[in-house]
């Protein structure tokens, strides 16, 4: 049998359960890998560190890569206690199993911050689009309050076929990354900054209302939405 495929007995197996497993307070769409080529990613908040568990147990029985997105220490020690091959990145409150054997990285994605505040927002993004066959390059700090170093990026970006940019405060960055190279960019506003940001919104109103074409803009914090959309332009 050729590597990947399956017998008659194990796809049987695996079509048990599609498309979807119930488990009383989720219902866990394990067809998700054959519609979108990635495993259904568990949103975090809202759930108990039980729920997300239980969750995180039936898709790595059926899939060889899980990832959950932001939750904190206290729910992945839940989470170990059920899948011991679990792991956490702080900085991205991220959970991830990873079972796969691995393959080679496409290059193409770049990700900065306006400044350092940003970085969590912008890790979530790299872990995402890393998880789903990506290398990613990290540029950090280089928001437009100094915007020669950003300038200094230029001939590295300019190589990109994605960049995402990660950005509170008033948000400038992406628009200006987006008039400066020819690659497509995803704008990515963050809960960073002073009171009249009003929590990130100020940044996404200025990354939806940028007069630079080529921008998309994903919500407020979503860092995993960025990174798979990234994915996706870099595929």
């Amino acid at each position: 049998m050729k590597s990947g495929e399956v017998s008659i007995d194990q796809a049987l197996v695996r079509l048990t359960d599609l498309p979807y497993e119930e488990v009383g307070f989720a219902k866990i769409d394990h067809h998700r890998a054959l519609r979108r080529g990635f495993p259904e990613v568990v949103f975090g908040p809202g759930k108990t560190p039980q729920q997300v568990a239980t969750i995180v147990e039936r898709i790595a029985a059926a899939a060889d890569k899980v990832l959950v997105t932001k939750v904190e220490p206290e729910c992945f020690d839940v989470v170990r206690q059920r899948v011991d091959d679990a792991q956490y990145h702080p900085v991205a409150r991220a959970i991830t199993v990873d079972r796969s054997k691995g393959s080679a990285k496409r290059q193409g994605i770049t990700i900065l911050t306006g400044g350092t505040a940003d970085i969590p927002i912008a890790e979530e993004a790299a872990l995402t689009a890393e998880f789903v066959g990506n290398e990613v390059e990290r540029c950090y700090d280089v928001g437009v309050a100094g915007v020669h170093r950003l300038l200094e990026l230029l001939p590295r970006l300019r190589k990109a076929k994605v960049v995402v940019a990660v950005a509170g405060m008033e948000g400038a960055l992406a628009s200006v990354v987006s008039g400066l190279v020819a690659a497509p960019v995803v704008a990515v506003p963050t809960s960073v900054g002073y009171g009249s940001s009003f929590e990130g919104l100020a940044a996404l109103l200025t990354m939806l209302n940028g007069c630079s074409a080529g921008v998309s803009v994903v919500n407020i914090d979503n860092g995993f939405g960025a990174g798979y959309l990234a994915a996706l332009i870099n595929r």
